[in-house]
């Protein structure tokens, strides 16, 4: 099956689907579900310091990638700072601390998870942030939750651009004046919960567009962030839903498919609100 990749400006790669693991227990049913996913095809794996999960998510990679015949190169990994561990002084510690946690050298990606409420404390672990980017630490980095004000406050005071935002993204909440900036500015954009905990899925004319194509409800809106360009990482803990989540690319949404799935916007969020959220 060939899965497409997006191009960050740096010229690295990402795959467009991974397996997200928010609210996935640090047990052995996330080390099953990752070690499945890497299995069945997956190259894309999303954590966080704050998911409580990276050592089992760890584990699922390590088994994942001994089964499959795979070397550690052939999967990107993302993992995320949590606001505890903002500030110059703790980033390159927490950064360390989740790549014991997880058993890997290095990861591919890591976000600054949220962008708080105290834009000076961002520019200064964004900072520390670039300092693992240059020293070859890490891979890539990003960010998580920033809006465009977020964003600008962080390019004008630091040198190096995030590679990808990683946002709350669905037909619900196309966020298409944030995606269009991040279009402009190069930025990659990426969706965080793309079922919306499966609510999306009761829809109505999401349900019709997946009959119209012999398709599961899941795989249309998955397609949707395909089709959009944005990377997307659903998660499921389920053998046979991991597998129907990543058996997307063998069909498009026409773009009649696609305008009646970006009418359903109505600026629903099921997470916090970026502008107000402070980690409490």
């Amino acid at each position: 099956m060939t899965q497409k990749t997006i191009e960050f400006y740096n010229g690295n790669t990402i795959p467009a689907l991974g397996l997200g693991t928010f609210r996935v227990d640090n047990s052995d049913e996330c080390k099953e579900a990752v070690k499945h996913a890497i299995i069945s095809g997956y190259r894309h794996i999303d954590t966080a310091k704050v998911y409580e999960n990276e050592e089992m998510v760890g584990q699922g990679i390590k088994e994942g990638l001994a089964e499959a015949g795979l070397n550690r190169e052939d999967l990107f990994i993302t993992t995320k700072l949590w606001m505890s561990d903002y500030g110059r002084e703790s980033v390159q510690a927490a950064y360390e601390a989740s790549l014991q946690r997880l058993g890997l050298d290095y990861v591919d990606l890591y976000l600054i998870h949220w962008p708080g409420i105290d834009s000076a404390l961002i520019v200064e672990t964004w900072k520390a942030m670039e300092a693992l980017y240059n020293e070859g630490k890490v891979k890539n980095i990003g960010v998580s939750n920033f809006n465009v004000n977020h964003l600008e406050d962080l390019l004008k005071a630091t040198s190096i651009k995030p590679v990808i935002n990683q946002i709350e993204c669905h037909p619900y909440m196309t966020q298409t004046e944030l995606r269009s900036y991040l279009k402009a500015q190069n930025i990659v954009a990426q969706s965080w919960s793309p079922l919306m905990n499966g609510q999306i899925l009761e829809d109505e004319v999401v349900k019709e567009i997946a009959n119209e194509l012999g398709k599961t409800p899941a795989q249309v809106i998955i397609r949707w962030n395909v089709d959009e360009e944005i990377v997307v990482i659903p998660k499921s803990v389920t053998p046979s839903r991991i597998e129907e989540n990543l058996n997307v690319f063998d069909f498009e949404l026409s773009e009649n498919q696609l305008a009646r799935l970006n009418d359903l916007n109505k600026d629903e969020r099921i997470g916090p609100d970026p502008a107000e959220f402070s980690g409490q």
